[in-house]
């Protein structure tokens, strides 16, 4: 079965350059598209695709308002929740972690390599979050080092020392296999320890966890 997506930007030419990338591939669908937040909402209730490819500065709606909207129209309906992937630029400042903490799945560069984009499609309908790029660390750590630190929540304290050394890698964007290769562990202990650090912390996914390091000054704690 194919993954339905959905592509939402205010320039038209942009929309047709990635249908056509899009639907290149056997195993991926374009369901439809929208140029402004709000045509994204009722997009979204209509077609209902698995994944949406989402601009942050459009019209009537910015794809963040979009984005919550969205997740939270699913949540109400009691049906699956698609994953946003956010379209960006370096000068967005701090609206790809807006973004983030809406409930996007992850963020791409809109200049990013055609293959790179079809793998981020791929990789959030799995499940999974696009957060690896250094690109991605890269722009948290300029929001991070531009913004006012705020203390860590009480649920921080709750994290062992161990939990606290698998955050401060995770936080820097490496992978399961990364960490485990860097602590010694298996993949599957590793990945234990990420879900019990994302439940103490309230997070959805790693890449909340990203963003929560950097506006608590936490990347490189250990």
């Amino acid at each position: 079965m194919s993954i339905r997506v959905a592509l939402v930007d205010d320039q038209a030419l942009f929309r047709a350059g990635v249908r056509m990338l899009v639907e290149s591939q056997p195993d991926l669908d374009v369901v439809g598209e929208a140029g402004d937040g709000v045509a994204a909402v009722a997009l979204a209730a209509t077609e209902r695709p698995d994944v949406i490819l989402m601009d942050v500065r459009m019209p009537l709606a910015d794809g963040i308002v979009a984005t919550e909207r969205i997740l939270a129209d699913a949540d109400r309906d009691g049906r699956a929740a698609p994953r946003v992937l956010v379209l960006t630029t370096f000068d967005l400042d701090e609206n790809a972690a807006r973004a983030i903490r809406a409930g996007a799945s992850g963020f791409v560069l809109k200049d990013a390599d055609p293959e790179f984009l079809l793998a981020a499609i791929r990789t959030v309908h799995q499940g999974n979050q696009v957060i690896a790029a250094s690109a991605t660390r890269a722009l948290f750590a300029h929001i991070g080092a531009g913004s006012t630190t705020r203390p860590a929540p009480t649920a921080w304290f709750e994290l062992t020392p161990r939990e606290r050394e698998i955050f401060a890698l995770a936080a820097r964007g490496l992978s399961n296999s990364e960490i485990a290769a860097s602590e010694f562990l298996s993949e599957a202990t590793v990945k234990t320890h990420v879900s019990r650090i994302l439940a103490k912390l309230g997070l959805r996914d790693r890449v909340q966890l990203v963003v929560f390091a950097y506006e608590h000054d936490l990347s490189s704690s250990g």
